[in-house]
């Protein structure tokens, strides 16, 4: 039997609040949300466009947790406590959903960095070979906590005639709707298997651009479906990262087996050279990036339990491209190297959060392995994959720049600082085939594109690729913490907190990027310069001095506001003796921008050192403009070329999904745990909620020999039904570690049974005017709301209520849809939520008629419900309206 499955919500991801008290409060913000205790719905008037950063739902500035989406995509709800309904807000990666927001004003008038110098060499020129192209389907593997199985199908490119064994470079696909009508270009589904009528989106056919230019280089490509991890992650943690990384090992597995003559070879791979597994390269887009990320930490330190693969790691993952990736879990691999990719005008990971990848590895382990970030001006999200490109796309696709708004002076296209679909995807490709000519071929020549030294690859004109990176032949010299201090015009501040005065303020920012569950970080620190005048001069001294000894250059990573002009500083330097030595000067322009873009990002700008600097004790930096501010991020001495990459075999740490039983009596206690691998000393910072339910945030060092730290819960057992309880919790690595799973918590499982449900007609049958109505009776009374969904249905051999048959204001708020044209009931997304508090015992189910002049036959209704909390509820009800007359 064929079994569809459709999203269910990942209530582990809510973040819990304090219990809204009992008293009134205010209504929702508009007429698509719905409030019922502590279950909260936002219907969309028409589909939302699936996003890789999720929907989020917010309580002013207070995250309230990821929702989950309906099947159809329109309808998104979430459990968790409020305070002030009014306050409401549907985001989606810093963007609001639920408002029309007025256009985007421009800080200034946006203009186009100038080109940069041309490299010496251009990785986007073809290589060679001929390519071959072809595709594979295996059978399906079975993934923990995901009911149906997962596809292991996928598209390879080859080189012709390459001699050898070649490189492998494998791309997993972001997350995007699964399904389409072939008829029906406004009908997409997020489902798995599709449903009869439907179609699979080959989104991992999107890559073909780059996999060529691959191949013709000498590479051997892969790029893999994950439409089944997609339909069904809402049902995780830890949002299919996990699963994605599963997924890209039971591919890797496969290519080891082929390339050993091992197994039965597909065509497509029997045509192309065999895989050479001690050199590959992870591509990975969107929630892909997080995925082929987790499946790099795994590769290196294996994952607890059972994740679905426990097979050997026989190959060797060099690097990750990550393009405009998400990192729910600010948890990167430190020690494999990456390339990740910023879209400036991305409107799906529009905080640009990616930026992680860098930042978070600060600290962790040798800071060897380089982490380059690439800032592309223009470039929206969806472009880098054809199969979700207008125009190129075999489903329905869209420009995911935020379409509807009014116009964008930097994003809309047609501007000229934004890219066309073929001009983004080339420069895709350029820079995806830079990375794997550094990583797997070691060929250092392409390092300037990619670390900040600013030039650019020709094959990429006309795009601004701006880059940045740590790691690499750099040593640490300012990298911002509690031991560092500020004076002059520079102070420290906190890229997350909410207290004003400490905080480091500024546009929004891809480094100033909050863990979705920890309200503030102490750790995370940068330094704000302001000042109004020329000259004021800001000095920043680490801890103890630095040995700069070797390095021929200062880097800094500097960030200025948007649209800014260029703004100079002079760079100083004190060495040990006391001696100030100035270097020169730096010059930064802001980048162009909106207020909808996350373009407060930093670009490296270097100063020749001189030759013996030895040890130094401060940092010197001196605005030569009127006014202004800027922020410094870190700054490294620094020398061309890599250095070998070791794994420190860093302790690995996850946070663990316990489940027990309520019980039926009395209060327990038990543990969420957070397990650790290693015998070092382990600095981490967990975030939960305390006994009253307030947000708590702890730092933690494991000392050697110990290998888990616990935080306590108790919960209260009964004989009534309740939805199951989750306590969340959430781990970062500080130091000496890196972490796998970086959301857990306690699931209290409810084993008692669920009421059951009467539904008796109180008026079923009415006149134009009246008011249907159907009394709901459960058999007892629940601890948590019970909660029943219905939808129309056609009736059978009588004609169907329409839309301007029932109350204009109960349609709208229960469909989000104007009543106009009239339409039948059932081809509408009309939806009656049905939520009956804890404690009470009846719900009435009422549709209220409008009367009109006309003469009419009886019309009728028809609603089948289903059970949404708990499951296996299912009733239908059917009512008829009379003419008035």
């Amino acid at each position: 039997m064929r079994r569809t499955v459709a999203l269910l919500i990942p209530v582990l991801l809510a973040a819990v609040l304090p219990a809204l008290p009992a008293s009134a409060a205010p209504e929702p913000p508009s007429p698509g949300w719905a409030v019922a205790g502590d279950v909260i719905r936002w219907t969309a008037p028409t589909p939302m466009p699936l996003s890789d950063a999720g929907v989020e739902f917010w309580e002013g500035d207070r995250f309230l947790g990821l929702a989950r989406e309906s099947a159809d995509l329109r309808t998104f709800t979430l459990s968790a406590s409020l305070k002030n309904p009014g306050a409401l807000q549907v985001r989606s990666a810093g963007r609001r959903l639920d408002v029309t927001e007025p256009a985007a004003a421009s800080l200034a008038a946006p203009q186009l960095p100038a080109l940069q110098p041309e490299a010496a060499v251009d990785p986007g020129k073809p290589g060679p070979y001929a390519t071959s192209t072809g595709e594979y389907s295996l059978d399906p593997v079975k993934l923990p906590e995901y009911a149906a199985p997962i596809e292991m199908e996928a598209v390879v490119v080859a080189p012709k005639g390459a001699s050898g064994k070649r490189p492998l470079v494998l791309f997993l696909h972001g997350r995007h709707f699964t399904c389409y009508s072939k008829t029906n270009p406004n009908q997409i589904l997020m489902a798995w298997p599709c449903p009869a009528g439907s179609t699979a989106v080959p989104s991992h056919r999107g890559y073909l651009k780059a996999q060529q230019l691959l191949a013709s280089q000498g590479y051997l490509t892969v790029s893999i479906s994950a439409n089944g991890v997609n339909a069904q992650d809402a049902m995780t943690a830890d949002a299919g990262a996990q699963a994605r990384s599963s997924l890209v090992r039971h591919h890797l597995a496969k290519w080891a087996d082929w390339s050993a003559g091992r197994g039965s070879v597909p065509a497509a791979v029997k045509a192309a050279p065999a895989a050479d597994m001690s050199k590959v390269l992870l591509v990975g887009h969107s929630r892909g990036g997080e995925g082929v990320n987790r499946a790099a930490t795994d590769s290196l330190t294996p994952p607890p339990g059972d994740t679905g693969f426990s097979g050997p790691v026989r190959w060797n993952i060099r690097g990750d491209v990550l393009i405009g990736p998400t990192i729910f879990g600010h948890n990167p691999a430190p020690d494999v190297p990456s390339v990740t990719f910023l879209p400036g005008c991305d409107g799906d990971v529009s905080d640009l959060q990616g930026q992680m990848f860098l930042d978070q590895t600060r600290g962790l382990s040798r800071g060897a392995a380089l982490h380059s970030a690439l800032y592309m001006v223009g470039a929206n999200h969806n472009f880098f994959n054809s199969e979700w490109t207008p125009g190129q796309a075999e489903a329905p696709a869209s420009d995911d720049f935020w379409p509807g708004q009014e116009p964008d002076a930097v994003c809309s296209p047609g501007m000229a600082t934004r890219l066309t679909a073929d001009q983004q995807q080339t420069m895709g490709a350029t820079y995806i085939a830079a990375s794997a000519r550094l990583f797997l071929a070691r060929d250092e020549s392409v390092l300037p594109l990619l670390d900040g030294s600013g030039v650019r690859a020709p094959s990429a004109d006309p795009a601004r690729v701006l880059s940045h990176a740590i790691g690499g032949d750099r040593k640490s010299f300012v990298v911002p913490d509690g031991a560092i201090s500020a004076s002059g015009s520079a102070k420290l501040c906190q890229q997350i907190s909410r207290d004003a005065a400490v905080a480091c303020g500024g546009s929004r920012s891809p480094h100033f990027v909050g863990f979705r569950y920890g309200a503030s970080q102490p750790e995370r620190l940068s330094v704000a310069l302001k000042w109004s005048a020329a000259g004021q001069a800001g000095e920043v001294r680490p801890a103890k001095p630095v040995s700069l000894n070797g390095s021929k250059e200062l880097a800094l990573r500097l960030a200025v506001p948007p649209n800014s002009p260029a703004s100079r500083f002079g760079v100083a330097v004190t060495d040990q003796s006391g001696q100030k030595r100035s270097l020169g000067s730096v010059s930064v322009t802001g980048l162009p921008a909106t207020e909808r873009l996350s373009a407060l990002w930093a670009q490296e700008v270097r100063v020749q050192l001189p030759a013996g600097i030895g040890h130094v004790t401060a940092l010197e930096l001196v605005p030569e403009s009127a006014s202004g501010e800027a922020w410094l991020i870190d700054a490294y001495g620094w020398n061309k070329g890599l250095v070998p990459v070791v794994p420190t075999r860093l302790a690995r740490v996850d946070a663990t999904v316990t489940s027990v039983d309520e019980g039926n009596s009395g209060t327990q206690t038990r543990n969420i745990t957070v397990t650790a691998t290693g015998n070092g000393t382990r600095v981490v910072r967990l975030f939960y909620n305390d006994s009253a339910n307030q947000p708590v945030t702890k730092l933690v060092t494991l000392k050697p020999g110990e290998h888990r730290t616990e935080v306590p819960v108790s919960f209260t057992g009964n004989t009534r039904w309740s939805a199951d309880t989750r306590h969340p919790v959430g781990v970062l690595a500080i130091s000496n570690a890196v972490v796998g799973s970086a959301v857990g918590g306690l699931l209290v499982r409810n084993d008692d049974p669920a009421p059951t449900v009467t539904v008796t007609p109180v008026a079923d049958s009415v006149k134009e005017g009246g008011t249907l109505t159907w009394k709901l009776t459960l058999s007892e009374a629940a601890d948590s709301g019970v909660i029943v969904v219905g939808k129309p249905v056609a009736p059978s051999g009588a004609p169907e209520l329409s839309t301007t048959d029932v109350d204009a204001q109960w349609f709208f708020g229960n469909s989000g849809e104007e009543a106009t044209p009239s339409r039948p009931l059932s081809s509408t997304g009309l939806e009656l939520w049905v939520y009956v508090p804890p404690g009470q015992t009846t719900y009435e189910i009422k549709v209220p008629s409008s009367a009109d002049s006309e003469t009419e036959a009886e019309e009728q209704v028809r609603f089948k419900f289903e059970g949404e909390s708990p499951t296996g509820i299912g009733f239908e009800v059917t009512g008829k309206v009379a003419d008035a007359a």
